[in-house]
């Protein structure tokens, strides 16, 4: 073989270039973090972190500019990925920044912590670009065995470690499950290629392995989206996980995930996609909304709540790809700005060693902090899907999508959840509001970083509520860059078939 061959050419580096920013960070910190103390590690590290995410978000602009394929077609540059590359970078940014105070509050060294954080983002920026199996594969191990360890990084907390632990074994199972399909699908296509795959499947004839193989990696990928019926690790993990962590792995791995199957299940026109997802969806937004009804822990609440939007996110990918592609995107990102916000008042009214997570511990908060319970009222007004917000318009697009591909039942279904959703996230409002306080201890001062946290998810909480059609455009211009190069291969028969 000629040596030129095998050596990526300059632009393969560009086109993955975010990835290769978090790393480099990522590696610095590690290394670094030995010669400080705790101080200085919370500091230095953190800010390291933050730096490096920010470069990744200029380094995702300057990948926009050089779209098309790289690494021997295993990774895809186009509109759809620099969307979840800006996304993910967005919500590392967040994460780092209300990280700062937990961190000091609870008395965690900070390196490992951050470096983390950074390796998983690069997981995740991966699987979004990703177009060969087996690198979404790599890159989801990559994403999830850093979960696996922030999820215990309270090592004082035995809740804590048992979450890391039970995060990590059902983790395992579900990557087994994902990684067979893969295999099996290898055995029915004869491809790992997405691409690939496609074009076999519109063919014609599609193997009985294809539907096993498509079943199997579901099951993987609705693992770690928190899908029912694969949703049972959600709510020991959020409790017990500190809540920066929770707040980074209900968002970042979700959008990283949704990426994948939205390339799995529209470019490669997954066999028997409506019936698997209308089923996880209903049931998602079902179990997840009543799971929630009965909770007294907030974080448990949360829990539970974002099963139901997975659910609801689900119900675009019933839908046609030009209303459902954009819809799914921008559900996506308003659940992500929302889910953080709401997270970051969490972990800070906690305080040390997360003692205040229960419902009563909220009791009374609008007197106490008037404007720290304002903030989160906005975020729970958004996760109900209140107009002026970015879940209204999310919820919005979704339904209508639905609606557009005569999903009826499944819609009706969503709506009846959304009325249920209302009323727990309500009860939190009206506990805050028309309680009185059962601890009248105030509430510690919202420090910089936290509070330009907040601000971040607020305005774009805000923002997406108020104007949403500059992103909504932009996911729009996405589908064709997802769904066009399997469709310019595909035979004849396979055209008809679609239609």
């Amino acid at each position: 073989m000629n040596p030129i061959q095998i050596i990526p050419h300059a632009a393969d580096y560009v086109r993955i270039l975010p990835e290769l920013v978090l790393s480099v960070f990522g590696m610095i910190i590690m290394l670094i973090d030995p010669l400080l103390d705790d101080r200085r590690s919370r500091s230095l590290s953190g800010a390291l972190a933050l730096v490096g995410s920010l470069v990744a978000i200029i380094a995702t602009w300057m990948q926009s500019q050089s779209p098309g394929l790289g690494f021997w077609n295993m990774v895809r540059v186009d509109s759809f990925s620099i969307f979840f590359h800006f996304l993910i970078a967005s919500i590392t940014a967040i994460v780092i920044l209300m990280s700062y105070e937990y961190m000091s509050v609870q008395e965690i060294r900070g390196g490992e912590y951050y470096g983390l954080i950074l390796f998983g983002a690069c997981g995740m920026m991966l699987m979004s670009s990703a177009v060969e199996l087996v690198l979404v594969f790599i890159a989801l191990e990559i994403s999830s065995i850093s979960t696996y360890v922030l999820a215990g990084f309270r090592r004082r907390a035995a809740i804590s470690a048992e979450s890391s632990v039970k995060y990590f074994l059902l983790g395992s199972f579900a990557t087994g499950f994902f990684l067979y399909g893969v295999a099996l699908m290898f055995g029915a296509t004869g491809s790992t290629t997405i691409d690939a795959i496609g074009n076999v499947l519109r063919s014609g004839h599609i193997p009985v392995l294809a539907y096993m193989a498509i079943a199997f990696m579901f099951v993987g990928l609705g693992f770690k989206v928190a899908a029912a019926p694969f949703h049972i690790w959600t709510p020991d993990v959020y409790e017990g996980a500190p809540s920066p962590v929770v707040a980074f792995m209900s968002t970042a791995p979700k959008a990283a995930v949704f990426a994948v199957l939205l390339r799995v299940l529209f470019e490669a026109n997954a066999p028997g996609r409506i019936w698997l997802i209308w089923v996880t969806a209903a049931l998602s937004m079902t179990l997840g909304n009543i799971g929630a009804l009965v909770q007294d822990n907030v974080k448990r609440l949360l829990a539970y709540s974002s099963i139901a939007h997975a659910g609801y996110l689900l119900v675009a990918f019933a839908a046609l790809p030009e209303n459902g592609i954009p819809a799914a995107m921008f559900y996506t990102a308003a659940y992500a700005f929302t889910n953080i916000g709401a997270f970051a008042v969490v972990s800070h009214f906690g305080g040390a060693g997360e003692r205040r997570v229960t419902m009563e511990d909220y009791a009374g908060l609008g007197k106490r902090s008037p404007l720290l319970a304002a903030t989160l009222t906005l975020f729970l007004l958004s996760l109900i899907g209140i107009p002026m917000t970015a879940g209204f318009f999310a919820k919005f697009y979704v339904f209508s999508a639905a609606i557009k591909a005569n999903l009826v039942g499944l819609t009706v279904i969503g709506f009846l959840n959304s009325a249920i959703a209302a009323y727990y996230y309500l009860r939190i409002i009206v506990v805050m509001y028309m309680r009185e306080e059962r601890d009248d201890s105030p509430v510690a001062p919202v420090p910089f970083a936290l509070g330009m946290a907040l601000a971040l998810s607020l305005f774009a909480t805000m923002y997406l509520g108020i104007l949403p059609g500059r992103m909504l455009d932009y996911a729009s211009s996405s589908v064709s860059d997802l769904v066009a190069p399997a469709m310019q291969t595909m035979p004849v028969q396979g055209i008809a078939q679609v239609h």
